[in-house]
């Protein structure tokens, strides 16, 4: 009983702690792509492959698309006719126009071909959490000098750059401009840090040789987990591609996804081994008991009360079990998140990240009670189906 008894509180306990560090790496993961990225981007425009031919059919007449498939304009034609459709939306919490594109950076080390993006500094604060990703420098000189620049944190490093330095930027026609590096980012996300650079958008708009047009949005919404339906029902009305932040990142989705799956399967194990263990501790016992049990049902004893005595034992075990085990598992969890460790490549942490949710004790204590329930129950019911008349016989 007492190995088993472990065996539960340790099972929910590393189902507890392993649920807790998958999925805060998840949720840590999809707060930097939020904070980087935002929750939806609109770029190319649909054009319909082919004329229109009319049809009629009695007294009215039907419009069919002649061709097949769908063209693409590349980038957004019309931004200010298009934000206004887009503000229409309730879950659309800001708006960034930025325009993307290829520049290089001279320095006095060496030069580096970067993918730069003119924003304007508001608008692009309400769809990320680049205020929050500084590390050195300060945004309100960016704000205030539209010369200014942003780098990436391991772009700086590589260009030996810092704040207030001056570095001339290169468009792809050969324009030069001198700009000052205003501040210095870290998202955590290595492809990022080392290659993004952001600038005022008509500055952007200068050394890229496009004065209007072919940019892109980048939309923040109130609540993330709706990317899905709101660029489904966008794209369907404004006629531009709309990719939400999860169709984005599916990959990584699908692999945090796996994992978490791998470590539940994994540590339920220590569960169901901890319930083989009571099965055959009961198993044991009904064996062992068997004249007592008939002892019991020859003085009125029903089948029911029988199986009863053996599950509330079961039972006894499971709560004590459940109990040690949630508070086990609230005690690693909370040590674990102290433990230091430096991730960067995907996010940025120096500490493990875990995830405090009610649903992993939950379901940890679930698996428990139907493992411990089967174990219990399957003695029980043997127990319940001695024939008293027969084991006394047998005893006499």
């Amino acid at each position: 009983m007492a190995m088993t008894l472990t065996g539960i509180v340790f099972g929910i306990a590393f189902f507890v702690v392993t649920q807790a560090q998958t999925t805060g790496f998840a949720k840590f993961f999809e707060e930097t792509i939020l904070g980087t990225n935002g929750a939806m981007r609109i770029s190319d425009r649909f054009q319909q492959v082919g004329g229109v031919n009319t049809v009629t059919e009695g007294n009215e007449q039907f419009a069919l698309q002649a061709g097949e498939g769908t063209d693409y304009v590349e980038g957004i034609d019309y931004p200010n006719r298009l934000r206004q459709a887009i503000e229409e939306y309730e879950d659309v919490s800001g708006i960034s126009e930025i325009l993307e594109g290829r520049l290089s950076v001279d320095a006095n080390v060496r030069s580096q071909v970067v993918q730069a993006m003119g924003i304007r500094l508001k608008d692009h604060l309400m769809v990320s959490n680049l205020a929050d990703q500084i590390v050195f420098g300060s945004l309100e000189d960016f704000d205030a000098d539209h010369s200014g620049l942003l780098l990436g944190h391991r772009l700086a490093e590589r260009l030996h750059l810092r704040p207030g330095d001056k570095v001339d930027v290169v468009g792809s026609s050969g324009r030069t401009e001198s700009l000052r590096v205003s501040a210095i980012f870290e998202t955590g996300v290595s492809d990022i840090d080392k290659r993004r650079l952001y600038l005022d958008l008509a500055t952007a708009r200068w050394l890229l040789q496009q004065p209007s047009g072919g940019a892109v949005f980048q939309i923040g919404l109130k609540d993330p987990s709706k990317a899905p339906e709101v660029a489904a029902q966008m794209q369907a009305t404004i006629d531009h591609r709309v990719v939400s932040w999860q169709e984005r990142e599916k990959v990584w989705l699908d692999v945090f996804s796996v994992l978490r799956f791998s470590s539940a399967v994994t540590v339920s194990t220590i569960i169901l081994l901890s319930g083989l263990g009571m099965f055959n501790v009961f198993a044991m016992m009904v064996m062992e008991k068997r004249r007592d049990i008939a002892i019991l049902r020859s003085m009125g004893f029903s089948r029911g009360d029988v199986s009863s005595i053996f599950l509330f034992q079961g039972g006894i075990i499971l709560l004590s079990g459940a109990l040690l085990g949630c508070l086990l598992g609230a005690l690693a969890t909370y040590g674990i998140s102290k433990i230091p460790i430096r991730i960067r490549g995907v996010f940025s942490t120096d500490h493990f990240v875990v995830n405090w949710d009610l649903s992993h004790y939950l379901w940890g204590v679930g698996i428990a009670v139907v493992f411990m329930t089967l174990a219990t129950w399957i003695p029980a019911r043997r127990a319940a189906r001695v024939e008293p008349a027969k084991i006394i016989r047998e005893a006499s």
